[in-house]
């Protein structure tokens, strides 16, 4: 039987309420869980290439506290003649513990070199996890300080989480430092040598990759939104390619980039990059850049 015209307009109206929710329910569940940001460079410094070339970081505790960098020229030599050769780009927590990442040519572990806030070191060995690469490239803190996120070289789909060595109870310089969880990211990267934590959930990452085919440019910068905190269990990471990092040099060939800062005390973000050949020595940069 035909329906009167005013229950035709209802059920009408009704459908279409339904496709506009379904609609809505459909864009909600797809979108990211944060739009990008745009990063404008607004200075540079020289970095020095055997002080300041493989990372750095912004320590607020104790109060006037300058910046921290790393080189092949702040290797302790302890550290190096027990095959510790490589350090990489370190971070402070907000309560002032600050942390370096090292690495050997070869083994099955890497070290979390730890300063307290009161001066005292401390060193975190971790035995790598079947399927783990040796490389320790960087460190990042948790703004809450408890987990420390980390990486590996090549291609990869995931970072690694640990309890933050000296700042988490559950770590002892007597035993072995262990994985927490794995952060699973939606599109590969290559060759990722720092991260940086933004807010709780998003990190700011920057590639080495020479090649270019991931995002369709070489040397990005990449923005990492977390699907919830990273801790003792795993979470996801969504990756989108922000920008091209600053290729410039008198000299031709490859550059590399290396450590990166966010201090969120100024919202200026730094990262290094080194110029090829002679010009490692004259000059790398570090670059300062500022949200939009």
């Amino acid at each position: 039987m035909r329906m009167p015209a005013r229950q035709r307009c209802r059920a009408v109206l009704a459908g279409l309420v339904t496709l506009a929710t379904a609609a809505a329910l459909s864009v909600a569940a797809t979108a990211p869980a944060a739009a990008a940001d745009t990063w404008n460079e607004v200075g540079s410094d020289r970095a020095d290439p055997l002080t300041e070339s493989q990372g750095l970081a912004s320590v607020e505790v104790p109060a006037g506290s300058p910046n921290r960098y790393t080189g092949i020229g702040t290797i302790p030599f302890g550290l190096t003649v027990r095959g510790w050769n490589h350090v990489g780009d370190p971070d402070a927590s907000y309560n002032g513990y600050y942390v370096e990442p090292y690495q050997a040519d070869s083994g099955n572990a890497k070290m979390f070199r730890v300063q307290a806030p009161g001066g005292a070191w401390s060193e975190y060995v971790h035995a790598l996890s079947p399927g783990e690469a040796l490389n320790n490239s960087f460190d990042t803190i948790s703004p809450n300080g408890s987990w420390m996120v980390s990486g590996e070289w090549g291609t990869m789909n995931r970072l690694l989480v640990f309890p933050t060595p000296g700042v988490n109870p559950a770590t002892s310089p007597s035993a072995n430092l262990p994985q927490a969880s794995t952060i699973n990211l939606d599109h590969a990267v290559r060759d990722v040598q720092g991260c940086d934590f933004v807010t709780s959930t998003q990190l700011l990452c920057f590639s080495d990759d020479p090649e270019g085919a991931l995002f369709g440019i070489t040397k990005p910068l990449l923005q990492i939104d977390l699907s919830a905190e990273p801790g003792s269990a795993d979470v996801t990471g969504h990756v989108t390619a922000l920008r091209q990092l600053p290729l410039r040099s008198s000299c031709s060939g490859s550059f590399e980039s290396e450590g990166i800062d966010y201090d969120r005390r100024t919202g200026t973000l730094r990262v290094i990059v080194v110029s090829p050949g002679f010009c490692v020595l004259t000059d790398s940069k570090t670059y300062r850049f500022t949200r939009s």
